[in-house]
């Protein structure tokens, strides 16, 4: 099975998705952490793909997205954007919104407290 081929089944498989360098619950990036952070704050249930474990993996999934960088969030297989991007959104509410019309579950009041955090 190629690199597309895993990244398809993955996006396809999972609502959520985040391609990153480590795992949700050990990061090996600042910005992988940050994004998984948001996640794991707003109690969102996600698949984690540590990029780091698998070279082919790794160049495939910004093949896939035609996207430089990681981390890289996918929501019922569909690309959202990375690490400034989501906190962007998240500032904003627009993950929020995303989550909700995409039927994915997280903790509305753990996101307003993002966002109250970041009022200052």
């Amino acid at each position: 099975m190629s690199a597309a081929d895993k990244i398809t089944e993955t996006v396809t498989n999972n609502d959520v998705v985040l391609y990153m360098k480590g795992t949700k619950t050990m990061p090996q990036c600042g910005f992988s952490s940050r994004v998984a952070g948001v996640l794991n704050f707003m109690d969102v249930d996600y698949a984690d793909v540590n990029v780091l474990a698998d070279e082919e993996i790794r160049q495939g999934i910004k093949d896939y997205s035609d996207w430089p960088t990681i981390p890289q969030l996918y929501v019922k297989g569909e690309f959202v954007g990375g690490c400034d991007i989501i906190t962007e959104m998240t500032l904003s509410g627009e993950l929020d919104e995303l989550f909700e019309k995409s039927g994915v579950t997280f903790d509305k009041e753990k996101a307003d407290q993002i966002r109250a955090a970041n009022q200052q």
